[in-house]
């Protein structure tokens, strides 16, 4: 007889449902796994073993055989010890087959039984529910599955809790849906402790409003990467769908908080030491990267040219089509990659190309080395550059001003409701993601605005890509000025303000 229990690989975001056959036949004991299993698969052998030990069962003297359908998919990852373990106790009659086979499970087994928590819990249980089976999961991970809608969810501590469910001597009760707001969730700073950099708290509330790139720029010490860091305080949270969205993507990475839903828009900020294969995703596993780990949230990237030019150049297709894209020989899966890249970086090497006193000998050739390890395609893909002075000492002997975070994400929350409104049959969410005829009739401007537009395409150079972006740009600041108005000769002075002009680009 051969025992069956489901359980479920991924690629990329997508969920592929694996049967995992156990046989235990007549022949010289031996224990073997065939269908494409990986290290951490290929190990189920001791873990499984000594769970079972736990519970009080040996394996039997036979020659045992587990297939893992469709064997020519490749399995990776831990979560397949549970469901391997359910199918050897159906064989052994311990467990009842036809019970199981209800259920899709997914678990790693420590060597006393219990169940540690995998990757894909949530993306597991909404498979799950979409082909009207129940789920068997760790414990702790019960409040993750549980926002997959109404399921039977048997979240169990430890293998003995498991059996004695299934032979009714201990009931386990069903999971709650919860959020990740406990002490694990993020606190984000006030604008409030900026003291001057006014027109970079403006550029920032615009960034926010319509989810535009932004790119700070200046000396040291002036507050670039204090103002990256306040931004997340002033996005809104997160709605329904974007937390189902942007916690299936942590899911997988298994960097979902206390095992809930997120609320909080996502706040990455890497190393400028980070790889390829950290920035957009790969490996041997195709993991997902920065990029999609950002979805929905921040990206920032402090010390922009630090990076490795490789590296950067691979944010180029992300940014534009909001998926990021892994491929290798052996697999190829995309995610969601929807970020808001936030940038900064010193105008030169030693960080003070304005101020002769303190910059380097090689000033100004320096500055045009250190830029130039920025490519034109990257840079014309921020929407917002801003120059961010030093702070000078007189507003740092002022008082806070009286305007922080609070006031400013009423108004960024004002704008985005505009936006959900204006493009709710599209299936957009802010400005920076309209493109195309939409583009053009959500932000046409005025004739005296349409007039300045072109003028300055032609004298500054812009390339299409740069052109809709201004004028992106200039919708959210019509959002942000009095509502859901035209998009005025005002708007776009102000959104030609923040497009740079690097000679020789």
């Amino acid at each position: 007889m051969v025992a069956h229990v489901s359980t479920v690989a991924f690629q990329g975001v997508d969920v592929v449902e694996v049967d995992v056959q156990v046989q235990m036949g007549p022949g010289l004991p031996a224990f073997t796994i065939v269908g494409l299993p990986d290290k951490a698969v290929g190990e189920y052998r001791e873990r499984v073993r000594a769970a079972l030990n736990a519970l009080g069962l040996a394996l039997p003297p036979k020659r045992i055989t587990v297939n893992l359908a469709p064997a020519d998919l490749a399995k990776e990852g831990s979560h397949f010890d549970l469901p391997i373990a359910l199918g050897l106790l159906a064989a052994m009659d311990v467990l009842p087959g036809d019970t199981l086979g209800q259920y899709s499970a997914l678990g790693e087994l420590a060597l006393d039984g219990a169940l540690a928590p995998v990757a894909g819990v949530l993306p597991a249980a909404i498979d799950a529910s979409a082909r009207d089976r129940g789920l068997i999961c760790p414990a702790i991970q019960g409040g993750e599955a549980a926002w997959a809608g109404d399921l039977d969810i048997l979240a169990a501590p430890d293998m003995l809790a498991l059996v004695n469910h299934f032979k009714g001597t201990q009931m386990l009760s069903p999971p709650t849906a919860k959020a990740a707001n406990g002490a694990n969730m993020p606190t984000f700073p006030d604008l409030r402790d900026i003291k001057g950099q006014e027109s970079a708290k403006r550029a920032l509330e615009i960034a926010a409003a319509g989810g535009h790139n932004l790119l700070l720029s200046g000396p040291p010490g002036s507050g670039k990467s204090m103002l990256a860091q306040r931004l997340p305080g002033i996005l809104p949270p997160l709605s329904s769908a974007e937390a189902l969205e942007v916690s299936m993507i942590h899911s997988l990475s298994n960097t979902l908080p206390e095992g809930g839903l997120m609320t909080l828009r996502p706040f990455r900020d890497p190393h400028h030491s980070a790889s390829l294969a950290a920035l957009v995703g790969g490996g041997a596993r195709a993991k997902p990267g920065e990029v999609s780990l950002a979805h929905r949230g921040v990206l920032f990237l402090d010390e922009l040219p630090e990076f490795a030019r490789q590296a950067l150049e691979s944010l180029r297709q992300p940014i534009e089509s909001g998926r990021a894209v892994v491929a290798r020989a052996n697999n190829h899966v995309a995610y969601p990659a929807r970020f808001q890249l936030i940038a900064a970086m010193n105008p030169c090497r030693c960080g003070h190309l304005d101020d002769p006193g303190l910059a380097c000998s090689r000033a100004p050739k320096c500055a045009v080395d250190y830029q130039a390890r920025l490519s034109g395609p990257l840079l014309d893909r921020i929407d917002l550059h801003v120059d961010v002075p030093a702070v000078a000492v007189a507003d740092l002997a002022l008082p806070p001003p009286a305007e922080g975070s609070a006031e400013v994400a009423a108004r960024v929350a004002a704008a985005r409701r505009i936006q959900a409104g204006r493009y709710a049959e599209h299936g957009l969410l802010t400005n920076a993601e309209a493109d195309g005829e939409l583009l053009e009739s959500v932000a046409g401007p005025d004739a005296d605005g349409k007039a300045l537009l072109v003028a300055a395409a032609e004298k500054l150079k812009l390339s299409a890509r740069g052109y809709h972006r201004v004028l992106r740009v200039a919708r959210t600041l019509a959002d942000l000025d009095e509502g859901d108005i035209p998009v005025q000769r005002g708007h776009i002075a102000e959104a030609l303000s923040y497009r740079r002009v690097t000679p020789g680009r």
